[in-house]
């Protein structure tokens, strides 16, 4: 068995989850309440500045030019393209670049970017990999699944969304980063085998809470 099939099997009943959560199946059947959309378009574009500091280690951190390359080009174009279409798509939700600038990262898009960098700062490449890997895997299958749905590629406010991570360029990054797992898992010893599957079922649990923020747009509670 494949690392990255260990991995899955592993996380399938959170990953249900977050296919079954409200905020998901609201952009599925498109009556998800704009507002909390356009909360989650504002947390997500803080936790990419971070994810992106990920993929700078990743190149770092990599032993060959071609690893290196594949995260500097993941990081290029998460800085200059993926982040002006979120820019762009925000708007849509009367989210201005001036907001999203300012904007304050929730208790959950604090921890799991801290934690994230933490793993990705001070373990191994396969660690960092480990990390980062269950928000793209993750984010391919709910784009798959909710673009079965009819009608649902084509909504006017959660279509464009639905097709970004439905798409085939997406599933050939996810399938990368995991082949990339397998890769860097192959020969260790269980001990740390047990240790990346650890780290991968954390940013797992991050990545329902994530959704669950959103849905409650959830900030610090002492301050409600």
């Amino acid at each position: 068995m494949k690392f990255s099939q260990r991995l899955y099997e592993n996380v399938l009943p959170i990953w249900e989850k977050n296919h079954a959560h409200p905020f998901v199946q609201g952009m599925g059947d498109g009556s998800l309440n704009h507002e909390k959309f356009r909360f989650y378009m504002v947390q997500d574009y803080l936790y990419l500045i971070e994810y992106a500091k990920v993929f700078a280690l990743g190149a770092a951190k990599s032993t060959d030019l071609k690893t290196m390359g594949k995260f500097a080009s993941l990081l290029h174009s998460t800085l200059e393209e993926e982040m002006s279409l979120h820019r762009q798509y925000a708007k849509r939700f009367g989210v201005s670049e001036e907001e999203l600038e300012a904007a304050k990262p929730s208790p959950t898009t604090l921890a799991y970017t801290h934690y994230m960098l933490a793993v990705s700062q001070n373990g191994t490449l396969a660690e960092l990999v480990a990390a980062l890997l269950p928000c793209m895997w993750s984010y391919w299958e709910i784009g798959k699944d909710l673009s079965r749905r009819e009608g649902a590629s084509e909504h006017e406010f959660f279509g464009e969304w639905i097709s970004m991570y439905a798409s085939k360029e997406f599933g050939e990054l996810a399938t990368w980063c995991i082949d990339l797992m397998d890769e860097l898992a192959a020969g260790k010893p269980e001990a740390e085998l047990a240790k990346l599957e650890e780290i991968f079922l954390n940013t797992t649990r991050f990545e329902y809470m994530f959704w669950d923020m959103a849905y409650n747009e959830a900030m610090w509670p002492i301050d409600e």
